[in-house]
C-alpha cells in the first residue's frame, strides 16, 4: 500500500493475508486513520511488526479501529508507553486510574475520565486478544481489574464528596464510622468479565446507624442509597464519550424491589429466611470489588452458610435443571439456538456443570468455595467426582467460546452472544479465532458445543427418566395407593416381594407416618420419585421384605431432610449401594439412619469397599481438621463423621466379603488410632493456648488396653485406655496466661481427651472411654506420672492387672515415654511367678467373671464368656505369657492373641496341633459376634452349634490351668 499523507503503509503481506472481504473495509479504516493524525498533527508509528498485527486486529474490531480513528492519539499514547505490548500486574488499573483522578473535584470531570480511560484500555485488551499476545486467563483479569478499579475509585471519591455534604456514617452498635461495601456477582466477582459484559452490582454496609458531623443527620440506609445512586449513574450513564459499564442492580434482594444498599444484617436475614436456589448460585461467584474490603470478607463469610450447605445438597441438581429448562424456554421462544452463552452447548452449561457440585459439596469440601469456574473444573477432575477427559474437554471447550464470545463483543463493542449472519461479520469472527473462512470456525464450534451439551446432559440427566417404563408404573401405582389392597399384593409379590402382604402393609404404614405427612410439597414430590425406584432395587434381593422394612425406617428418620431424598433419587449407584448394605446388615442401616450424612459414603463403591489403611486415614483425617480451622466445635465434628465414615467403609468391606475378620479388626484399630492420635494433639493444643507448654522433657501417652490393645476392635467398642506422663511434679508451664503444675496440666489433657472422644454432638460421640484399668482403678488419679505407675506396677498391681498389661501397648503420644513404657512392661510381664498361685489367680477372677457376665441360658451358648468360649482363650494366653515370658521373651513382642498363640507353639510350650485349634476357635467365634453385632443380635448361639470347638478348648485350658507344667 502506498503512503499517504507521509503515513506508512500497511505491510501488503498482512492484508493480502486476509480475505478480499476484509482488505476494503481495513484498507478503508486505515485511509480514515491517517486523515485523523494528520489533523491532528500526530505521527503513525512505523513498526512493521506491530503494523503487520494491526491488519489482523483492525479488520477484526471495527470497535478497535474506530477508536483509533477516533482518538489516534490514544492509540498513539497506548505504543509509545509500552502498555500494548506488556502484561499488566493486577493493580495496574487501578494505580493509573489513582494518578488520573488525583486532582478531580466533581462529577462530571471524574466522568470524563473514566470514560476515556475504559476506551483507551478496552482498545490495549482487544487488541492483545485478538493478536495473540494475551491467553484467555490475561485477558479475563484484564476486564475484570479495569471493571473493580473503575467502581472502587469512582465509590472512594463519591464517599468522600458525600461526607462533606452529609457527614459521616457511623455505625449505632458499634460506633464506628461506616463504608459501602459492594459487592461484584457473576463473572465480575469471579474475575471473568467479558468485553462487553453489565455488571451486576449489590450494595451493603456494615449496621444500621446515622450521620454525624452535619445538622441534619441522615440514616445510614438513606445515606448509601443516595452513594449508590451517584455510583450507578456516573457509571451507567451515556454521554458523548459514551458510557463506563453498564450497570445492574437486580440481583439485589427483591430485585428491583428491594432497598438499593441493605444492612448485613438485613442480607443475612434475607437470604436466610427469603433466599431461593438461583440466589444461592448467583452468590457462588460474589466478590468484594470495591469499598470495605475487610468488612466485605466478613459479609461474604456470613453468607456462607446460605450458598453452602453444611450437608451433600442434591437438591442443587433439580433446581439447576429447573433454571436450566426456564432458560430453555427463553432459547426456544427467542429463536437463541445460536447463543453461545445460554444455547445448547453454550458457556452457561459448563458453568452449571461445575457450579452444580460447588452447590451439593461445597459445605462440606471448602476447596470448591471458589469463584474461577477453570478452577472448579480442575478440582473436580483431580478428585474423580467427573472423569478428568471430561473436565479437560469442558476446559478446552470453555476456553473457546470464552474467546469467541470476547472477539464476537469486540467487534463493534456490543453485548451479543448470537453468531453473526452476515458474511463480513461472521468472517471477522472467524479470523479473530484463527480459522481461514467461516465454515472451518463452524464446524469447531458445533464441535465444541455439542460435547458440552453431551457431558451436560449426562450430569444433569433425571434418573427417574431412565427407569423402565412398566416397572415404574406398577411400581408408582403402588405407592400413591391407586391400585386396591388386593391388586397392590398381587403387583408386589410378582415383581419378587416375598411377602407382598407385608411389603404394602409397610408401604402404607410409610405412607400414613407423620414424617411423610409433615413433607413440603417439594419434598412429598422427591419422595414420590424415590419410592418407585426403592422398590425396583429392593424387589430384586433375596429377603426383599425384610430389607424393604429396613429402608423405610431409614427414609422415615430421613424424610424431612428432603436433600437426602434428592441424593438417593439423583444417584441411582448409590441407591442400588442403600439397598445392598441394608439387606446384608440391619447394624448398617441403623449406622445411616444416625448418621445420614454418611449416605453420601454410597456414592462410589469404589471407596465404599475400600478401607484406608494408616497412612490415608492419617491423611484424610489431617485434611478435614484443615478445611475447619481452628473452630473447635466444627473439629468434634470432623472427627465424628470421619469416624462413622471410615467404620461404614469396614463394615461395607465385611459385608461383602472383601476382608476377613483378622483384617477387618485391623481397620477398626487403626481408625481409633488415628483418631486418638489427633484428638491428643487438638486436646494439647487447646491447654497450651491458655496455660502455655510444659518442659521440652515432660511427655505423654495414651496406652491402649483390652480389644485396642490387643488390636482386635469390634463395632461398638469401647476404648480401655490409660494416661501416663513424665512430668517433674515441680514444674511449671511456660508462656501462658494462666500457668499450671505440670501434673495439673496433664491431668487436664487427660480430662480434655476423654470430653473431646464422648462428647454427644449433632454427629453423636466418637467411643466411650473406659479408665479403670489405671493404677487403684475409679478411685485412682486419671493421669499418673510414669515413676507412680511403674511403683503400682511393681508392688500393688493384682494378677488380673498383670493379665491385662499382657494386651496394652502405646497408641498415641511421646515416644521416649513410650519406649519407658514398653521397657516396664517387659519388666512387669517377665518376672518370675509362682506358677501354682498364678494358676489360682487367674482361675479365681475367670470365675468371677463369667458369673458376673454371662447372658447364657441352658439352651444357648455366650461365645464370650461361657466355658470354651472366647475369655477362656484369653485367659489361657495371659497365664502363659504370665508364667513362662521370663524365660520366653518371644512371648512380651506380641498384644494379640493370634500371634502369640503363634510363638507359643513356636517356643514348644504349646503343640502346633493344640495352638491352631485355640486360634482357629477364637477366629470363629469372633467371627460369629462379628456377623450377629452386624445383624443387631447378642453374642449367642444355640447350645450344641460349637460342640466341638467348646471341647477343644476345654480340654486345653484343664491341661494348662488345672495343672502345673
Amino acid at each position: 500500500m502506498k503512503k499517504t499523507n507521509n503515513f506508512v503503509a500497511l505491510p501488503s503481506q498482512a492484508v493480502a493475508r486476509l480475505a478480499p472481504e476484509l482488505r476494503a473495509p481495513l484498507e478503508l479504516s486505515w485511509e480514515h486513520y491517517c486523515e485523523a493524525a494528520a489533523a491532528a498533527e500526530r505521527v503513525s508509528p512505523a513498526n512493521p511488526d506491530l503494523l503487520a498485527v494491526l491488519c489482523k486486529v483492525w479488520a477484526c474490531s471495527e470497535f478497535v479501529a474506530k477508536s483509533c480513528i477516533h482518538v489516534p492519539e490514544m492509540w498513539i499514547d497506548l505504543v509509545r508507553s509500552g502498555d500494548l505490548m506488556i502484561e499488566y500486574a493486577a493493580t495496574d488499573h487501578e494505580q493509573r486510574l489513582r494518578a488520573l483522578t488525583a486532582a478531580v473535584t466533581d462529577e462530571a470531570e471524574l466522568g470524563k475520565i473514566l470514560r476515556q480511560l475504559r476506551c483507551r484500555e478496552m482498545v490495549r485488551i482487544a487488541w492483545r486478544d485478538i493478536a495473540g499476545w494475551s491467553d484467555l486467563e490475561r485477558t479475563l483479569a484484564d476486564l475484570s481489574n479495569l471493571a473493580r478499579a473503575c467502581v472502587a475509585m469512582t465509590l472512594e471519591l463519591l464517599q468522600q464528596w458525600q461526607n462533606q455534604e452529609f457527614g459521616v456514617p457511623h455505625g449505632a452498635m458499634s460506633g464506628k464510622p461506616q463504608s459501602l461495601v459492594v459487592l461484584g456477582m457473576g463473572k465480575l466477582g469471579a474475575g471473568e468479565l467479558n468485553f462487553s459484559s453489565d455488571i451486576d452490582l449489590i450494595f451493603a454496609y456494615p449496621e444500621e446507624g446515622e450521620t454525624r458531623g452535619k445538622r441534619v443527620a441522615l440514616s445510614n440506609e438513606e445515606y448509601f442509597i443516595k452513594l449508590g445512586r451517584r455510583l450507578i449513574t456516573l457509571l451507567n450513564q451515556q454521554t458523548a464519550e459514551g458510557y463506563v459499564f453498564r450497570v445492574d442492580m437486580r440481583l439485589r434482594p427483591f430485585g428491583d424491589a428491594g432497598s438499593l444498599a441493605m444492612s448485613f444484617d438485613g442480607l443475612e436475614d434475607y437470604y436466610q429466611t427469603h433466599g431461593r436456589e438461583w440466589e444461592r448460585y448467583a452468590l457462588i461467584k460474589a466478590g468484594v470489588i470495591a469499598g470495605d474490603e475487610r468488612s466485605g470478607q466478613e459479609l461474604l463469610k456470613r453468607l456462607r452458610p446460605f450458598i453452602y450447605r453444611r450437608y451433600l445438597d442434591f437438591n442443587a441438581f433439580e433446581s439447576l435443571r429447573e433454571m436450566k429448562a426456564m432458560i430453555n424456554v427463553q432459547v426456544q421462544r427467542k429463536g437463541m439456538e445460536d447463543n453461545i452463552k445460554l444455547g445448547p452447548g453454550g458457556i452457561r452449561e459448563v458453568e452449571f456443570t461445575g457450579q452444580a457440585f460447588q452447590l451439593i459439596r461445597g459445605g462440606r469440601e471448602p476447596e470448591l468455595q471458589i469463584r474461577p469456574i477453570r478452577q472448579v473444573l480442575a478440582y473436580l477432575g483431580s478428585r474423580n467426582y467427573l472423569p478428568q477427559y471430561v473436565t479437560k474437554a469442558l476446559d478446552r471447550a470453555y476456553v473457546f467460546l470464552r474467546q469467541a464470545e470476547n472477539r464476537l463483543q469486540a467487534m463493534a463493542d456490543q453485548q451479543t452472544h448470537e453468531l453473526p449472519e452476515g458474511d463480513v461479520e461472521r468472517l471477522r469472527l472467524a479470523t479473530a479465532m484463527g480459522f481461514d473462512d467461516w465454515p472451518g470456525f463452524e464446524r469447531e464450534l458445533r464441535r465444541q458445543m455439542a460435547l458440552v451439551h453431551e457431558y451436560f446432559q449426562q450430569v444433569f440427566a433425571a434418573p427417574q427418566q431412565e427407569k423402565g417404563a412398566e416397572q415404574g408404573s406398577v411400581f408408582d401405582a403402588v405407592w400413591s395407593g391407586s391400585l386396591q389392597a388386593e391388586a397392590a399384593v398381587a403387583a408386589l409379590a410378582e415383581q419378587g416381594f416375598d411377602d407382598a402382604a407385608e411389603a404394602l402393609r409397610l408401604l402404607e404404614q410409610l405412607r400414613e407416618s407423620f414424617s411423610v405427612r409433615a413433607l413440603t410439597p417439594s419434598g412429598r414430590e422427591r419422595m414420590n420419585r424415590l419410592l418407585p425406584l426403592l422398590l425396583g432395587a429392593i424387589a430384586a434381593v433375596e429377603n426383599s421384605t425384610e430389607t424393604l422394612a429396613r429402608v423405610l425406617a431409614l427414609l422415615e428418620t430421613i424424610a424431612r431432610r428432603t436433600t437426602y431424598l434428592a441424593l438417593l433419587a439423583e444417584n441411582p449407584m448409590a441407591m442400588s449401594q442403600l439397598v445392598k448394605l441394608c439387606a446384608a446388615s440391619p447394624w448398617i442401616t441403623v449406622h445411616l439412619s444416625q448418621h445420614p450424612i454418611l449416605l453420601d459414603e454410597l456414592l462410589d463403591p469404589r471407596s465404599l469397599y475400600a478401607p484406608l489403611n494408616k497412612s490415608a486415614l492419617e491423611a484424610e483425617l489431617a485434611l478435614a481438621l484443615e478445611r475447619v480451622g481452628d473452630d473447635q466445635e466444627q473439629q468434634l465434628e470432623a472427627l465424628r463423621h470421619f469416624k462413622q465414615a471410615n467404620v461404614l467403609r469396614v463394615a461395607a468391606a465385611d459385608v461383602a466379603g472383601v476382608y476377613p475378620l483378622m483384617i477387618v479388626s485391623d481397620h477398626l484399630t487403626e481408625i481409633a488410632e488415628v483418631l486418638l492420635a489427633q484428638v491428643l494433639r487438638l486436646a494439647t493444643q487447646h491447654l497450651e493456648q491458655r496455660h502455655g507448654r510444659p518442659d521440652d522433657t515432660a511427655g505423654f501417652v495414651i496406652v491402649g488396653y483390652g480389644k485396642l490393645g490387643g488390636i482386635e476392635l469390634g463395632y461398638g467398642s469401647d476404648l480401655d485406655l490409660v494416661f501416663l506422663h513424665s512430668a517433674a511434679a515441680e514444674g511449671q508451664t511456660q508462656g501462658g496466661r494462666a500457668p499450671l503444675d505440670n501434673p495439673v496440666f496433664f491431668a487436664r489433657l487427660g480430662q480434655r481427651i476423654i470430653h473431646m472422644m464422648t462428647l454427644k454432638t449433632a454427629s453423636g460421640d466418637l467411643y466411650e472411654i473406659d479408665t479403670r484399668l489405671r493404677p487403684s482403678g475409679a478411685s485412682g488419679l486419671l493421669v499418673s506420672s510414669m515413676e507412680a505407675y511403674a511403683d503400682y506396677q511393681r508392688t500393688e498391681a493384682w494378677t488380673w492387672e498383670h493379665q491385662a498389661l499382657v494386651r496394652a501397648r502405646v497408641v498415641a503420644g511421646d515416644p521416649a515415654l513410650a519406649q519407658r513404657f514398653e521397657a516396664l512392661r517387659l519388666e512387669i510381664l517377665g518376672r518370675a511367678r509362682d506358677p501354682e498361685q498364678l494358676q489360682r489367680e487367674v482361675r479365681e477372677m475367670r470365675e468371677r467373671m463369667r458369673r458376673e457376665l454371662s447372658q447364657s441360658k441352658a439352651e444357648m451358648f455366650d461365645l464370650k464368656q461361657d466355658e470354651g468360649g472366647i475369655a477362656d482363650i484369653e485367659f489361657l494366653v495371659q497365664y502363659a505369657v504370665l508364667r513362662w515370658s521370663g524365660q520366653r521373651p518371644a512371648l512380651l513382642r506380641w498384644t494379640d492373641n493370634i500371634r502369640l498363640l503363634e510363638t507359643l507353639a513356636a517356643e514348644g510350650l504349646m503343640s502346633e496341633v493344640d495352638a491352631q485349634r485355640l486360634a482357629d476357635a477364637y477366629r470363629r467365634y469372633r467371627a460369629v459376634v462379628h456377623r450377629r453385632t452386624l445383624q443387631e443380635l447378642p453374642a449367642l448361639v444355640e447350645a450344641g452349634e460349637f460342640t466341638e470347638w467348646r471341647g477343644h478348648v476345654g480340654r486345653i485350658w484343664r491341661e494348662f490351668m488345672e495343672t502345673v507344667k
